[in-house]
């Protein structure tokens, strides 16, 4: 009563993640490619696939990086609502499901060792851990790191992108060897983190690795589409 919830997408009073919030979740719809899972003009793979084939197995994002998506999102990484995601990732999980992936376990893109003592936690693990629980698979955060620091990625190229996040993550093999990952990030916009983190885990030995994000970014793209 003191102290009561605000809406991290709207910033109305009484609830963390409203219903209107909720409802207005804007979402991709086909045709996507059916790889990277980036909205195209007709089903297929989109040029960038068909170019340079991605290590994962697939890759799909619950929401397009909108409103209200977009605003609940900086408020659980930039304005520490950390109880957010849990109500993101219970409106998550049917979607999850629909994929019908067999995975074993749940692991989120790790931060830096300098930007998590910064923030003092992973925005990604926020709604990772829920979501895995909800779904029942093992949630390891710990299983892949990141080696080294990397710039922000935000302002980069594309090829500056993957060049600053080229070989800057390794996973302990103990953990996920001949396991089915379901990798997990925030936002998508070049897909160069995934696929970085994508091979640190096949490296050490993973089955196959699924990528999951909360939302893509689709600035370069036809948002009138969505």
């Amino acid at each position: 009563m003191l102290f009561p919830p605000v809406c991290g997408g709207c910033g109305k009073t009484g609830s963390r993640w409203c219903l209107d919030c909720q409802a207005r979740v804007p979402r991709i719809v086909e045709p996507f490619c059916e790889k990277c899972g980036i909205p195209v003009r007709k089903s297929g793979l989109c040029e960038k696939c068909q170019v340079e084939p991605l290590a994962y197995r697939l890759m799909r994002s619950w929401a397009v990086f909108d409103s209200p998506v977009q605003n609940a999102l900086h408020t659980i990484k930039y304005r520490r609502n950390v109880g957010l995601g849990d109500s993101i990732a219970i409106q998550m999980v049917e979607f999850v499901r629909s994929l019908r992936w067999n995975n074993d376990m749940v692991i989120p893109v790790p931060l830096g060792h300098q930007r998590l003592r910064e923030r003092g936690y992973n925005q990604v693990g926020l709604v990772a851990r829920p979501l895995a629980y909800e779904l029942g698979l093992d949630y390891a955060p710990t299983a892949l790191w990141k080696s080294r620091e990397t710039r922000s990625q935000v302002g980069l190229t594309i090829s500056q992108r993957r060049e600053n996040v080229s070989k800057a993550y390794q996973a302990n093999p103990l953990v996920v060897n001949r396991k089915s990952i379901l990798l997990m990030d925030d936002v998508a916009t070049t897909g160069s983190t995934i696929s970085a983190c994508t091979e640190a885990l096949l490296s050490a030995g993973a089955r196959e690795v699924y990528a999951l994000t909360i939302a893509r970014a689709l600035s370069h793209h036809d948002l009138n589409r969505v």
